[in-house]
Parts: C-alpha cells; structure tokens; sequence
C-alpha cells in the first residue's frame, strides 16, 4: 500500500497540570486508524521508578516509538537518579542527533512532581507556561480547556479530567477513558 494511502494513525491527548503541589498527568485511551477506532482502552500514561525516585511519563504518538524512548529515559534516569532536567536533556539530545531515534514519532510529557517538561523529537524540553502542558491530537482542546479552568478550580487532578472531557467532546481522537497519575511535589 503506498503511503498516501495508508490512512495514518493518530495517537492519543496527554495533559500534564502543576498546582496545589502536585502534579497530575492524564491521558485517554483511544488509538485510531484513519476513521476507526482501533482502540480505546490504551494506557499511554506510567509512574516509572529509577534508582527509587518515581517518575510519571504520558506519551503521544506511536506506541512503540513512545517505549523505546521510555527505556531510554529510564536508562538516563538510572545514570543519574533524580535529576530529571538532566536526563531529559539528555534524552532529547540522543533522540536529535541518533540517526535510528530520529526517526520515532513521540512526544512525552514527564514529571517528578517538582519539574514538568515536554520532551520532543526536535532536540526540545520544555517547561510550559502556567503549569500547565497537553500533547496529542487533541492536546490543544485540552490544554486551552485547563487554562481555562485553573483560576477557577484548586485542584489539579480535576483540573486535568474537567480539560480532558472538554477535548473528549471536541476532538475525534480524544475518549473519556482516562488514565491519571499523580506525584507530589
């Protein structure tokens, strides 16, 4: 089949929001093909532990591309537990300048509760504004869902599933099976 014609896969939202000292990372679960849903039941947000200091990581994009960048990360978080500005940057440095990693389709977002980063497949690691990051087919929606909402709710856990079922109700790719982590700060 040639690649015009292979409908695309489009992955899933993630948000990740800071307030209230913690963090909470939500993610849906629907995988689609073109216009069918292949799955909506996928669970693309996961607490990691390296060297025994815990980590939450929501993932966007291919599934596979997302783990083997997961592994990797973990990798780097075991070279140097707790640090995971350091890692990350390490991360996105590999992913950028690693011929096999420049070709994975992901983009994480990842917290240990004090730092929030976007980590992407251009070299980036970004802190968002506002506490608050979304990645994904409808991280948009959900993103300006939670700015939005954050003057007005205190906790970020509801923050995160309020945005979440705004995109749900917006964007085709985006479901209302929520996978939710949280850390403290």
């Amino acid at each position: 089949m040639a690649e015009s014609e292979f409908p695309g896969w489009h992955g899933t939202t993630i948000i990740g929001v800071r307030k209230g000292g913690k963090v909470v990372v939500a993610g849906d679960g629907q995988v689609s093909l073109g216009q069918t849903v292949i799955k909506g039941t996928a669970r693309k947000v996961r607490r990691i532990s390296p060297g025994g200091h815990d980590v939450v990581c929501g993932f966007a994009g291919s599934t596979a591309d997302a783990f083997t960048l997961l592994e990797r990360l973990e990798g780097k978080l075991e070279a140097m537990p707790g640090q995971l500005a350091r890692a990350s940057v390490d991360l996105a440095k590999d992913w950028r300048t690693d011929k096999y990693l420049q070709k994975l389709e992901a983009m994480l977002i990842v917290t240990d509760g004090t730092d929030l980063f976007v980590i992407t497949g251009a070299g980036d690691v970004l802190e968002p504004e506002n506490d608050i990051a979304a990645i994904g087919s409808g991280g948009n929606f959900a993103l300006a869902a939670a700015r939005g909402l954050y003057d007005h709710v205190d906790d970020a856990e509801q923050i995160a599933r309020n945005a979440m079922g705004i995109a749900a109700d917006i964007c085709v790719y985006t479901n209302g099976n929520l996978t939710v982590e949280t850390i403290l700060a």
